[in-house]
């Protein structure tokens, strides 16, 4: 006989919410198993009525999307979840908040009125931080990147080392002064001397081209070597704007529909 499942059979979903948060600060170096840990704790002491899966381990209905590499801070990270009950998203997204760890931040938490959100996050904009990489040597190196036809990189993968062409993702890719990037002036924290600020929009695709491999790209054609560790953070991520290279906010088309 098949075995029945245990306890009563799970409320279906009544509301689900998309929810935008942060990495920051050493929580960058959190992995995303970390995060979900995180994020399940914070849900169940603050509440939140989830919805969970049917079968004989149920989880709660947490869908997540493009989450940004170990070692990446990032402002605009997005999952959405399902609730049992309706939630109010302004006091759910500060309960919530209140029970994250700092540096695991929630931005925003809006109503998922629309579908096919995850096909949406067509490209994702980066901040990469050179330090010790003088301004005028990262904008050659980006030069010669941009003017080659592709570029292989290696990556180890779960199936072994992979290579992949990391400059056809690139859609734009531009160099700052590390003056000229900070509003309030100077290098980045803790970094002396000159630091690039290397400026990506990368579309998303398969397999994902992140900004590491930009960067080993730009080491192997254009021979650009940091001499320290570079700091990356994902600034936004959401639909392509193919003709100015731009990347608009993907909760925007719930927002419209629930101001409609």
């Amino acid at each position: 006989m098949a075995r029945m499942p245990d306890g009563p059979p799970p409320e279906p979903a009544v509301q689900r919410l998309r929810l935008r948060y942060a990495k920051r600060g050493r929580l960058r170096f959190a992995s995303h198993r970390d995060f979900q840990r995180s994020l399940e704790r914070a849900l169940r002491r603050a509440e939140i009525p989830m919805a969970y899966s049917a079968g004989f381990s149920p989880h709660p209905r947490i869908s997540y999307a493009n989450a940004a590499p170990t070692g990446a801070a990032s402002e605009a990270e997005y999952l959405e979840i399902a609730v049992t009950a309706r939630c109010d998203p302004q006091r759910l997204r500060a309960a919530v908040d209140e029970a994250l760890p700092p540096g695991l931040d929630l931005v925003e938490v809006v109503e998922a009125r629309t579908p096919g959100f995850a096909e949406r996050l067509e490209a994702s904009m980066w901040r990469v931080e050179l330090p010790g990489v003088p301004p005028d040597a990262a904008r050659a190196a980006v030069a010669a990147f941009l003017a080659a036809p592709e570029v292989q990189v290696e990556r180890l993968m779960k199936n072994g080392i992979r290579t992949f062409d990391a400059r056809g993702a690139v859609v734009r890719a531009e160099v700052a002064d590390g003056d000229a990037s900070k509003p309030e002036g100077g290098s980045p924290q803790g970094i002396d001397g000159p630091c690039a600020i290397l400026h990506l929009v990368v579309r998303h695709t398969t397999p994902a081209v992140r900004p590491d491999d930009v960067l080993a790209a730009l080491r192997s054609h254009a021979h650009l070597a940091p001499p320290s560790s570079p700091r990356m953070t994902r600034l936004a991520q959401g639909p392509l704007d193919e003709e100015d290279g731009s990347v608009a906010d993907p909760l925007t088309a719930d927002r419209d529909v629930d101001g409609a």
